[in-house]
């Protein structure tokens, strides 16, 4: 890859992690990640071939959404868990206290809760989840972030985890860039660029954890130009 994509732009800020960005743009872009998020992060996929046969259809089970938001993906997950008859209890933190603000404001949905927290509060709490998973939280992370990341993760979910992100590509950029022109008075579009700039290529990624030496952690390829860093810890899989 050649050009301003060449290499991860970790110095670009996203305007709506600005302490003063605008509330009613910040608000719409909450809005809008619904929308965005249901149409390029792939988690019906995700669910379906990852997450779906980790869970039990026979016993409540439990997973833990780090850092989600305005809540729309574990609003969604909540929604096909309950279609597939799977007695799913959701946990969605993010620190962030508009974030946290903006989720719990929404209807409620059965099974889903929303907290303001960081996972390493959970860790200390001793909580254990059946799976866990963040959704375009890895390019935000700093390098000692993305450390406490793996190593919350494999102290919170013996399962399985998926940490699904953009992948860094020119036509993601251009598709992004095209698609979302429609979007006005948010953050979408500005920050999702930002996101293509700092986030990982495949390559980069695998390089990151080779650098962290952990072990049952695999990078895969995802449609629409996602990386899914997956773990599996060795939990018992449900039928």
């Amino acid at each position: 890859m050649s050009g301003f994509l060449a290499r991860r732009d970790t110095g670009a800020v996203e305007e709506m992690d600005r302490p003063d960005c605008d509330p009613g743009r910040l608000e719409n872009t909450y809005r809008q990640f619904g929308l965005v998020n249901a149409v390029v992060s792939g988690w019906r996929h995700t669910y379906v071939t990852l997450l779906r046969p980790r869970l039990s259809a026979a016993s409540s089970c439990s997973l833990l959404d780090v850092g989600s938001g305005g809540g729309d993906v574990p609003r969604a997950l909540a929604r096909w868990a309950r279609r597939d008859g799977l007695d799913l209890d959701i946990t969605a933190i993010d620190p962030d206290e508009r974030a946290h603000a903006f989720a719990v404001a929404q209807p409620k949905v059965p099974g889903l809760a929303f907290r303001r927290a960081f996972s390493s509060e959970l860790v200390a709490e001793g909580r254990t989840f059946d799976a866990v998973i963040s959704n375009h939280l890895l390019h935000h992370l700093s390098p000692d972030g993305f450390s406490g990341l793996l190593r919350d993760t494999e102290q919170l979910s013996p399962g399985i985890a998926v940490h699904s992100d953009i992948a860094r590509h020119r036509l993601a950029y251009g598709l992004f860039s095209v698609g979302t022109l429609p979007l006005r008075g948010s953050y979408i579009r500005t920050d999702g660029l930002t996101s293509i700039r700092r986030s990982y290529t495949p390559a980069e990624l695998r390089l990151r954890l080779e650098e962290e030496r952990s072990t049952g952690w695999s990078v895969r390829g995802a449609p629409l130009f996602h990386n899914l860093l997956v773990y599996e810890g060795g939990g018992t899989d449900h039928a």
